[in-house]
C-alpha cells in the first residue's frame, strides 16, 4: 500500500513476476476492501496470496512513531511476514524510514553489522551498473561502518550480479588517500588494509557513473544528495531533449530516425528498469523500491529478492563480516 502508485503498481508487478518465475509465491499485503475490483482481479493467480493488513504508513509521518503505532500496517505486517518465518524476503515503496525501522525492530541487524546501508542500484555509461551505498540510512558513520558497506556491496554484487571480483571504490573530493575528512581518510586505510577485497582506491563523484567500480561507499547524506542529483538531472536532460526533437517538422522527422536508440538509452537510465535495491546488514532480506516505482520496478525487485534467496547471500555476508571483524 506503500508509494505513490499504489496498490496498481504492486499488484500488477507481481502479477508480470509470478507469471516469469513458475516457483515464486508472492504476498500482497494490503487492506483487501480499499483495492479495487478490476485490481483485485489481477491478483488471483495461485501463486498470489493476499494478507490482511488494515492501516497504511504515509510518507510523511515520523518512522519510528508510525512503526510503534501502526502494528497492522502494511509496512509493519510485511517484516512481520519475514520475521514469522512466512515470507523470504520483503519489499516496500513506502516511507524509507520506517522501512528501516521495521527492519531494526522486527528483525534486527546481520550479526557483527553495527548500521545497516540502503543500496541504489545507478546505470553507467560502461559495465552493468553501480551499486552506491549508502544512501540515506545512516548520515553520521564511523570508518568501520563504511568498511562494512564495502564487504557487504562487494559480496551482493558478486552472489546476485555475478561479478567475480567487484571494484569497490570510496565517493570523494579527490583520488589522493590523504583527501577529504577524517571519516574517508580513516575509511580509506581500512579498506587498503583487506587482501580480500578489490578496493581500487577514491573516486570523484564526476567518475561515479563511468563503470571504475561496481561498489561506491560513502555516508548517508552525501549518498543521497549524489542519487537524487543524478536521477533528476537525468530526468530533466531527457525532457530537454525530447522537446528539441519533436519541434518542427525537420525535427521530427530526424527524431524518428534516432528513436531506437533513444529509447535504448532511455530505459538504460530509467530507474524503473533497476527496480529496488536492498537495505543491506539487516538479519533478513528486505528491498526498497522508489516511492514512484511502477509495475516494472516492483517486477524487478521480486525477481532480484527471489535471487538474492536463492544464492544465500546472507550467509557469505555473515562469515567475510567475522573474518573482517577478526582481522
Amino acid at each position: 500500500m506503500g508509494g505513490d502508485l499504489a496498490p496498481h503498481a504492486a499488484i500488477r508487478g507481481t502479477q508480470l513476476a509470478v507469471q516469469a518465475r513458475e516457483d515464486v509465491t508472492v504476498l500482497l499485503v494490503g487492506d483487501r476492501a480499499s483495492v479495487p475490483d478490476n485490481l483485485m482481479a489481477m491478483a488471483t493467480h495461485a501463486r498470489i496470496e493476499w494478507v490482511q493488513a488494515h492501516e497504511i504508513i504515509e510518507a510523511a509521518e515520523s518512522p519510528v512513531q508510525a512503526v510503534r503505532q501502526k502494528s497492522d500496517s502494511s509496512l509493519v505486517r510485511t517484516i512481520a511476514l519475514v520475521r514469522e518465518g512466512l515470507a523470504d524476503a520483503a519489499i516496500s515503496a513506502g516511507n524509507t524510514g520506517a522501512l528501516m525501522a521495521a527492519g531494526l525492530f522486527g528483525l534486527g541487524r546481520l550479526t557483527g553489522i553495527e548500521r545497516p546501508a540502503l543500496s541504489a542500484i545507478l546505470p553507467s555509461f560502461a559495465g552493468w551498473g553501480v551499486l552506491l551505498l549508502d544512501v540515506g540510512a545512516n548520515l553520521e558513520p564511523r570508518p568501520y561502518q563504511l568498511y562494512q558497506y564495502g564487504i557487504m556491496g562487494a559480496i551482493y554484487c558478486r552472489e546476485v550480479y555475478g561479478i567475480d571480483n567487484p571494484k569497490v571504490a570510496l565517493l570523494n573530493v579527490g583520488v589522493e588517500a590523504e583527501k577529504g575528512p577524517p571519516l574517508m581518510r580513516d575509511a580509506y586505510q581500512l579498506f587498503k588494509q583487506d587482501a580480500k577485497l578489490n578496493f581500487v582506491g577514491n573516486l570523484e563523484p564526476r567518475e561515479l557513473l563511468q563503470g571504475q567500480a561496481d561498489v561506491v561507499v560513502t555516508e548517508g547524506f552525501a549518498g543521497n544528495v549524489a542519487l537524487k542529483a543524478i536521477e533528476g538531472a537525468a530526468r530533466d536532460i531527457f525532457r530537454e531533449v525530447r522537446s528539441a526533437l519533436l519541434g518542427s517538422l525537420r525535427q521530427k522527422m530526424g527524431a524518428w530516425l534516432v528513436k531506437d536508440g533513444f529509447q535504448r538509452l532511455r530505459n538504460r537510465w530509467d530507474y524503473q528498469e533497476q527496480g529496488g535495491a536492498p537495505l543491506l546488514g539487516l538479519s533478513q532480506i528486505v528491498y526498497k523500491c522508489h516511492g514512484s516505482s511502477d509495475e516494472r520496478a516492483f517486477y524487478r525487485t521480486v525477481l532480484r529478492a527471489d535471487d538474492y534467496c536463492r544464492h544465500d547471500s546472507q550467509s557469505r555476508i555473515r562469515e567475510r563480516i567475522q573474518e573482517g571483524r577478526e582481522a
